[in-house]
């Protein structure tokens, strides 16, 4: 195999850029066709003339501004119903958050923040038995969401990086409903009492969130606790922990900012 050194390579791009074809190259420099065409292929490239070269999109955090409010939501859902896998097939990992075919409001809200979040990736839905997964790919995902790593969430530590926080902080109700969009529900109760010898029917809402991972569950009471929303741990016997709100006040906090699923 001949090697062609740095001198012949520029004498080739010169007369490539002055106009003229691959075959003329070829022959006036005895350089096989295939190895001047890839030469121009990577000068091109280079200069961003590539007609085939798909240029990477920006990050939404890194070079743009992030819109914090979408990404607060986004977060919560995540850290809820998400996951961030990397197919062999395709070079860009995805995020996908499941929907439940029960909710198709969220199914919007979902798509609307993933189009905030990541302006320049397109989001589609996948069907799946019972619900829907909104979906995206980008080469971004590990700068936005690095709490990702092998295994389940509740297996390994969960915790947000200080911009991660920050964000949480301006945005805390948005972050919060993200959270019990995903894991969380809002479900009336009832109960009767004996008013004046008669039995009558009580009903008061309340909000509920579980999730297996004990880090998620603090991130969401210590959010509650900075916009002061009461709360207690139910005490159960299986592995998750159940969050429930039902002071009226804290209920009513609630109903304004985050309000049930539909």
């Amino acid at each position: 195999m001949n090697l062609h050194g740095t001198e012949v390579r520029q004498r080739a791009l010169t007369l490539l850029r002055n106009g003229e074809t691959n075959a003329d190259v070829a022959r006036k420099l005895k350089v096989p066709k295939g190895t001047i065409s890839y030469w121009k292929h990577m000068d091109r490239a280079k200069r961003g003339e590539c007609p085939g070269l798909v240029q990477r999109p920006p990050c939404p955090r890194c070079d743009e501004a992030l819109n914090g409010s979408a990404y607060a939501y986004l977060l919560g859902l995540y850290l809820g119903d998400g996951h961030i896998v990397r197919n062999r097939a395709m070079r860009s990992p995805s995020l996908s958050i499941a929907c439940a075919d029960a909710h198709p409001g969220l199914l919007s809200q979902c798509e609307i923040a993933m189009r905030a979040v990541f302006p320049n990736n397109s989001v589609c839905r996948v069907r799946r038995k019972g619900c829907w997964e909104v979906k995206l790919y980008s080469m971004h995902m590990w700068c936005l969401f690095p709490q990702h790593g092998p295994g389940k969430k509740h297996e390994r530590r969960i915790a947000l990086e200080p911009w991660q926080q920050a964000l949480v902080d301006a945005h805390p109700w948005e972050f919060i409903r993200g959270l019990i969009h995903s894991d969380g529900c809002r479900i009336t109760n009832w109960t009767t009492r004996l008013v004046g010898g008669e039995r009558k029917r009580y009903e008061y809402p309340r909000y509920f969130f579980t999730n297996t991972s004990t880090d998620i569950v603090k991130l969401f009471t210590d959010t509650l606790d900075k916009v002061g929303v009461e709360w207690k741990s139910l005490n159960q016997s299986r592995a998750a922990v159940t969050i429930s709100i039902a002071r009226k006040a804290s209920v009513a906090l609630l109903d304004a900012r985050v309000g049930p699923k539909y």
